[in-house]
């Protein structure tokens, strides 16, 4: 802004004059915009959610091969896992490789998949997992009834989200689950016992073990992608009746709703980059008369 003053050196306030600043031009603003919104998606991904791609069909019909379920990463900060939860975790050194390896891809598909991989809509990792919370620090876990059911602290469980069960008895092959019937399991304390909701093909605990509660990276809240899937992933209320495990403290688990779908989260770091960059832009001062 210019002050214009009379001739005795003061300055006239009828006589301002403005100059306004013009905003910055679209081929600068764009990149700044782009920018913002990356760092904002790196942060999102790294602290808050995360967008993990379903390789296998071991969650079938839940989740299918291709779906991109979205992942509260911070949720068991502040309180613990509940039964029938969907959880991604980092396989121990016990479980198998959930993918073949493959030779390198060259350089440039490196840095493409590192780029997906920084802004949350990668592959997965070959020691990425996602299963079910079957049973809890002190549960007793075990197969079967008379009916072929899962117990769990002597619950038969009615689990409507299995898709394909295993047969009840095979010969054992070690390392592989293919039988519906395990021995009773006390899951050691500060681990999960998780199973895949189409046990047909599913390895998990059954066979590999329950897995530390510090390698779940955070709770599947809901299909993302396609978008004809979109679908939000509650937690059933079939281990409503199964009490806490012996030795352990009572506590109430939270009310079973409906998780949000949590697909529009995934728009945001660019409307928030958007409103960054307005920041970034000079505003004109108002014109004073």
């Amino acid at each position: 802004m210019v002050q214009t003053r009379d001739e005795d050196g003061t300055v006239d306030p009828r006589r301002r004059r403005t100059r306004r600043r013009r905003p910055l031009p679209l081929w600068q603003e764009l990149p700044l915009l782009l920018t913002v919104a990356f760092c904002l998606a790196v942060l999102i991904r790294t602290f808050l959610l995360q967008v993990f791609f379903i390789p296998s069909g071991s969650m079938t019909e839940t989740l299918l091969v291709g779906d991109r379920v979205l992942v509260n990463k911070v949720v068991y900060d502040v309180r613990d896992p509940v039964r029938g939860e969907v959880v991604v975790f980092r396989g121990p050194e016990r479980w198998a490789a959930q993918l073949d390896e493959e030779p390198d891809p060259g350089f440039l598909p490196r840095l493409t998949a590192t780029f997906a991989d920084l802004v949350g809509v990668g592959g997965p990792g070959e020691k990425d997992f996602i299963k079910r919370v079957i049973g809890l620090p002190g549960d007793r876990v075990s197969c079967c009834d008379e009916q072929g059911r899962v117990l769990v602290n002597g619950i038969a469980i009615n689990e409507p989200y299995v898709w394909r069960d295993s047969p009840l008895d095979l010969p054992p092959n070690p390392g592989e689950c293919r039988s519906r019937r395990f021995d009773e399991v006390i899951v050691p304390p500060g681990q999960l016992f998780l199973l895949g909701d189409n046990r047909l093909v599913s390895q998990d605990a059954r066979c590999q073990g329950p897995v530390p509660i510090d390698n779940v990276v955070g709770r599947a809240v809901g299909v993302v992608w396609p978008s004809s899937r979109w679908a939000a992933l509650s937690t059933p209320e079939v281990f409503a009746n199964v009490p806490a495990a012996a030795g352990s403290p009572t506590s109430e688990p939270p009310p079973v709703r409906p998780s949000p779908d949590g697909g529009a989260l995934l728009l945001l770091p660019l409307p928030a980059a958007w409103l960054s960059s307005r920041a970034f832009r000079p505003v004109p001062p108002s014109s004073a008369t």
